[in-house]
């Protein structure tokens, strides 16, 4: 999707320029004018929200890569003891306590890292939790894996949806511009033909 604001016909004068005004004109171009910078503004926030989703796609992307891969270290059993520290979080993210699982040498399971315990936990995904603990056989760690695969479709259905609004946010807001400098140079005009005398 390609998005452009078409800055060929805008003018340099900001509503705030234009000051008190009588004319009909200039007073509807002052209403285009605030109209276009709060589709703009709105397509900022948009912009950021798109931004942060993108980050979180790569987060996830990256713990199903590691959901995946413990999985298949599942399979073969452990070499040697894995331990593994996991922690506490108070509702504002900050560490409350920590705590340490361990995974014996030879056991057909291997642990969740404390960041995907944290992201899935924070998002409400699912995971197994079979033994109070976060040691997962090959079996377990397809539920783990299901819930990232769908959170990172989400994901990427929501950026396209934010993405449609922008688009129509950019739309009015060249439409507002236009208008504007339309009504601007109308007035323009009339009050050229008033000093002519015409």
């Amino acid at each position: 999707m390609s998005m452009q604001v078409d800055n060929t016909s805008t003018s340099s004068v900001t509503f705030g320029e234009l000051g008190p005004t009588t004319s009909l004109q200039l007073m509807f171009a002052k209403l285009q004018l605030e109209l276009a910078e709060t589709a703009k503004s709105q397509a900022m926030d948009k912009m950021d929200a798109i931004s942060k989703a993108q980050d979180e796609q790569k987060l996830v992307s990256k713990l199903l890569n590691e959901a995946r891969q413990a999985k298949a270290d599942a399979k073969n059993g452990n070499s040697s003891d894995i331990t593994t520290t996991y922690y506490t979080y108070d509702k504002d993210g900050k560490v409350t306590g920590s705590y340490t699982e361990t995974a014996p040498k030879g056991k057909d399971y291997n642990p969740m890292s404390n960041e995907m315990v944290k992201y899935m936990d924070e998002h409400g995904l699912a995971y197994d939790k079979t033994g109070d603990d976060h040691m997962h056989t090959e079996e377990e760690w397809d539920v783990a894996i299901t819930a990232l695969e769908g959170r990172l479709e989400e994901l990427g259905t929501n950026t396209q949806q934010e993405m449609v609004y922008i688009q129509d946010y950019m739309g009015q807001y060249n439409s507002y511009l236009q208008g504007a400098n339309t009504q601007i140079s109308n007035s323009n005009q009339t009050l050229t033909s008033l000093a002519r005398g015409q």
